[in-house]
């Protein structure tokens, strides 16, 4: 008989980013078989001091256990060093010691495309735009974000010297910052048309449920009378907070989630304490191949209740449970110890090593700037589950929404706008961004701004000046890729992370299509009857060689 338990229980699991899973927070030891330790030392000997290049113990200790977690063909399984410790902490908390900057490789330099609020960052008057040159005297020219991000980051308190390059100043800028505790909100939201609230939740660390109410308590009682929850790009995160965002949707006693495991503490079944907080208010969630683990249990836990309606593309298929093993020397271990399973008993796990984990995650990343998105690849067959209300749903290989919708693609033309001005050094969205850095420190205007022609002239003449080798026609024929890079990057530049999270949803095939179905829909249950007719005249359109999804 499995154990019904509510998220309350206490058991903390959770999901940690894509390729190296989560972790349920444990205690535990291994033993061996005294006979294969005395070989493994006996190898160990033998090679420290007899192979023909000298490897020190350390590393040869290391290689072991590396090669021993490559043998398990399970990228979930992994050892953690010490300095792991700071991303596990980010994940959990979303909180970090550092400056409060998002940063991109603009080019060859770290470029500041955000400043927080209530950061260093921003009390020494960082602004977007802004090329970090050097940190502490060294050159950054050629970094990559991880190396600018494990630079920048340290214990709160602790100074950092950085050199900046702004646009319009003619000289170098010294900056001594002092580093502090930066929180990096977890979710955002706003009303779109026809009264459609919108929310994008980035992560499930232990903040995200109180984020995530305050956003959707504001939007309600704003009138919001449909909501969208963005689950894109959001690889998990705390299991204890999927369950509390699943719980905010369900009436108290529905099962979220189960985890089966060889291990008998860690076979549960979690369960909604408390009633739908947002009863009778038809929900769309929005995936893609880069929603993982938590977001998983939460698109799969609302699709099974028939609570929400799905539309994006697959997801990416990380349905294990990790448990957190503390070793000697402050080192770690997160080893797969459980697989979870959907409230109709379906596993999404999608069966996959590291190397192809990664393929995957190339082949399926979202890129924001309207460029072709490429599905994870489907299995041949799978397992069929029926929903509360009798549709079909799958097991195996993530979850495919409700719809399927792809992101707008470029058109021949545009495809072939940015591979020339890029075969030239020129990357449009690179030059587009530094463009609008500069205009919106020239210019007045409003969030609701629309794009002009006078500024597709300045776009194209700053193409022209960066040596970009493109036909003007061309540029003319590609228009909607470049309106699209200017009302985005302009919103970013002028008005920060909401207004351009805003233009983006305006432009962005999946939401679009979601609010489509919304402005149908006044309960959930209408929700589902809008969808599955949606769906029949998608696939009489695609039978009769009409088009589906995204592109142009």
């Amino acid at each position: 008989m499995r154990a019904q338990r509510s998220w309350t229980t206490g058991v903390l699991v959770g999901v940690i980013a894509l390729t190296t899973g989560g972790w349920l927070i444990n205690q535990g030891g291994a033993t061996g078989a005294a006979e294969s330790r005395r070989l493994l030392e006996e190898v160990h000997r033998l090679i420290a001091n007899r192979f023909v290049n000298e490897i020190s113990p350390d590393e040869l200790y290391r290689m072991a256990i590396d090669g021993m977690l490559d043998n398990l063909g399970d990228p979930y399984t992994v050892f953690l060093e010490p300095e792991d410790s700071e991303d596990l902490r980010f994940i959990t908390t979303a909180n970090y010691g550092g400056l409060g900057v998002r940063i991109e490789v603009k080019g060859d330099w770290i470029t500041v495309v955000q400043v927080l609020p209530n950061s260093p960052a921003l009390r020494e008057g960082l602004e977007v735009g802004d090329r970090i040159i050097e940190v502490e005297g060294e050159s950054a020219e050629d970094w990559s974000v991880d190396k600018a991000v494990n630079t920048l980051r340290g214990e709160r308190g602790e100074p950092v010297n950085i050199t900046i390059a702004r646009v319009g100043v003619g000289r170098p800028l010294a900056i001594r910052m002092v580093r502090d505790v930066i929180q990096v909100r977890q979710a955002q939201g706003f009303i779109l048309d026809d009264g459609i609230g919108y929310v994008v939740l980035r992560g499930f660390s232990r903040q995200a449920k109180e984020e995530l109410v305050e956003t959707l308590d504001r939007l309600v009682g704003n009138g919001a009378r449909g909501l969208i929850l963005d689950l894109r790009r959001n690889p998990g995160g705390l299991l204890p907070a999927g369950i509390e965002v699943t719980d905010l949707f369900l009436d108290r006693g529905r099962e979220i989630v189960e985890t089966r495991s060889r291990l008998p503490d860690q076979n549960h079944v979690f369960q909604a304490s408390s009633g739908d907080r947002y009863t009778d208010v038809p929900l769309v969630v929005v995936v893609d191949g880069l929603s993982a683990s938590a977001s998983e249990i939460v698109a799969g836990a609302l699709q099974d209740h028939d609570r929400a309606v799905l539309v994006g593309t697959t997801t990416f298929g990380k349905g294990s449970v990790q448990t957190l093993y503390h070793l000697s020397g402050n080192n770690g271990m997160k080893v797969t110890t459980a697989r979870w399973h959907t409230p109709t008993g379906r596993s999404i796990s999608r069966d996959f090593d590291r190397e192809s984990a990664l393929r995957e995650l190339a082949a399926s990343a979202v890129a924001i700037s309207g460029e072709p998105v490429v599905a994870p690849s489907e299995p041949e067959e799978r397992e069929e589950f029926l929903t509360e209300s009798g549709r079909t749903v799958y097991g195996g290989g993530g979850i495919t929404p409700d719809l399927l919708v792809y992101r707008d693609t470029l058109s021949t033309d545009e495809q072939e706008l940015r591979r020339l001005a890029t075969g030239s050094g020129v990357i449009p969205r690179n030059l587009v961004f530094r463009w609008a850095v500069e205009y919106a420190r020239e210019h007045d205007f409003g969030e609701g701004f629309s794009v002009t022609q006078a500024m597709r002239e300045e776009v194209w003449s700053e193409l022209m000046a960066a040596g970009a080798e493109v036909e003007r026609e061309l540029f003319d024929r590609s228009q909607t890729y470049v309106d699209w890079l200017i009302a985005d990057e302009l919103a970013g530049a002028e008005f920060g992370e909401v207004p351009q999270l805003k233009s983006r949803a305006m432009r962005d095939a999946q939401v679009q299509m979601a609010i489509e179905l919304l402005r149908e829909a006044d309960s959930p249950e209408a929700l589902l009857a809008v969808a599955a007719r949606a769906a029949e005249e998608r696939a009489a359109e695609g039978a009769s060689g009409g088009a589906s999804g995204g592109g142009r």
